[in-house]
């Protein structure tokens, strides 16, 4: 019997580091010329979120990084002229986010604003 205890508490243990899993929940959107952009998300820190966007730019142009710890980040271009005006923002729900890209884009001159590109860390 006492066997049986100790091979259930070591079972519990076990069972209950499992489920502690590590929380990760830093994410940056990276935003680069002509629409390009990489992203990251639910990464343990800013500086590695932000590593990993920079190497999925296409074109490895992505210098402004937008992050998003806990929170959502969106990307807008003008569809009809990707080069041209675009707009970001991070917020804590994506819809805020999603909006203010999209005003910041029109803001800027976008004559046809869309959502290009957006996260969330997963954790917000």
């Amino acid at each position: 019997m006492r066997c049986f205890l100790r091979a259930g508490a070591c079972a519990a243990a076990v069972l209950s580091m499992l489920s502690v899993a590590p929380s990760y929940g830093a994410g940056v959107l990276a935003i680069g010329k002509c629409a390009a952009y990489g992203y990251a998300y639910d990464y343990p820190s800013i500086a590695q979120a932000e590593t990993a966007a920079r190497a999925k730019c296409k074109d490895q142009s992505c210098t402004q990084m937008v992050t998003a710890q806990k929170s959502c980040a969106a990307f807008a271009v003008d569809g009809h002229k990707p080069c041209g005006p675009n707009g970001y923002a991070n917020a804590t729900r994506l819809g805020a986010a999603q909006n203010a890209a999209l005003k910041s884009c029109y803001k800027y001159g976008g004559k046809d604003c869309v959502i290009r590109a957006w996260i969330c860390d997963g954790k917000g």
